[in-house]
């Protein structure tokens, strides 16, 4: 699918605002709400639009720590990468697990209280899960979420 100018300004306003009414994106794209709609379908059919999400702010419901752990596995393999991925699901602190390329084989986002509940998840959660090698935190002192490119 290619995108035009209208599509790319769809894409932008949801990724500012996922809960935008399809009217008011369509007052502000200077198109009728039908076209609009028939547009964001268009997209989600694609595959270019999944879902629609709400962003919480962590510290307001008293998550005020955010740590990210790259996690290096002590053991490779299928199997090794498939169970700690099991594993790590059941940790609800854990908000976003990403396996990547480089020194660590996962980055993980860990939400905790304050920095006693981080170590509470960290020592008694994650370092006992299957294949754990190697840690690193860094923990996030702020934050500005934009919009991806398109």
């Amino acid at each position: 699918m290619t995108l035009d100018a209208f599509d790319r300004r769809i894409l932008l306003a949801l990724q500012r605002d996922a809960a935008l009414p399809t009217t008011q994106l369509a007052s502000r794209l200077g198109l009728s709400q039908p076209a609009t709609w028939r547009r964001i379908r268009k997209l989600q059919q694609a595959g270019i639009l999944v879902g629609r999400q709400i962003c919480l702010n962590a510290e307001k419901v008293g998550f005020g720590v955010t740590v990210f752990l790259g996690v290096k596995l002590a053991t490779k393999g299928r199997v090794s990468l498939e169970d700690f991925e099991r594993a790590i699901g059941a940790i609800p602190e854990v908000q976003t697990v990403d396996h990547v390329l480089g020194l660590y084989d996962y980055r993980l986002r860990v939400v905790a209280r304050d920095l006693a509940d981080f170590e509470r998840v960290l020592r008694r959660r994650i370092m006992t899960l299957p294949g754990v090698g190697d840690v690193e935190a860094n923990v996030l002192l702020s934050e500005e979420r934009r919009p991806g490119p398109i």
